[in-house]
């Protein structure tokens, strides 16, 4: 087994995380990682960007918008590992945002559960007919699936 390096190739990163090497040069760009070059014009990446990336995933994929990530991954220290209370930190910053994300999809899916295919066609018992468009007035958007309006931060 070979010795533990300090830093990882950018090939390295991708594999252990699971991502593209696409998506590291991506994340890099909007400055989510950090780099450092070889003399050869080389990435190398410290060890703690397989933990930045997998954060960066898992935000992602519970739909928090990169700008929010960048902001929550600009708190965490550059010269070493985040510990366990500096991603606590973080992810407490969220937990409002997601538990209304969570109240909104299983809403979502209450009020589309008899809804979607049904083809029933009564139109003033359905959670998203809108006559008249009488809820222009409130705001944009499926208001009536809407619990509170993501604030858009990008």
């Amino acid at each position: 087994m070979p010795p533990i390096t300090k830093e990882l190739t950018v090939g390295q990163v991708a594999e252990r995380a699971g991502v593209a090497i696409s998506a590291l040069h991506f994340y890099e760009r909007q400055g989510l990682i950090h780099s450092r070059r070889t003399t050869g014009n080389q990435r190398r990446y410290r060890r703690d960007t397989l933990r930045r990336v997998s954060f960066i995933r898992i935000s992602q994929r519970v739909g928090i918008p990169l700008a929010r990530i960048r902001q929550a991954l600009d708190q965490l220290p550059e010269n070493r590992t985040p510990t366990r209370a500096d991603w606590a930190a973080v992810s407490a910053q969220w937990r409002d945002e997601l538990d209304a994300r969570i109240t909104q999809l299983i809403r979502l899916r209450d009020d589309l559960t008899g809804c979607i295919g049904c083809g029933c066609l009564s139109l003033d018992t359905c959670v998203l007919s809108n006559p008249e468009d009488e809820l222009a007035a409130t705001g944009p958007g499926p208001r009536r699936l809407m619990v509170d309006p993501f604030k858009d931060e990008d």
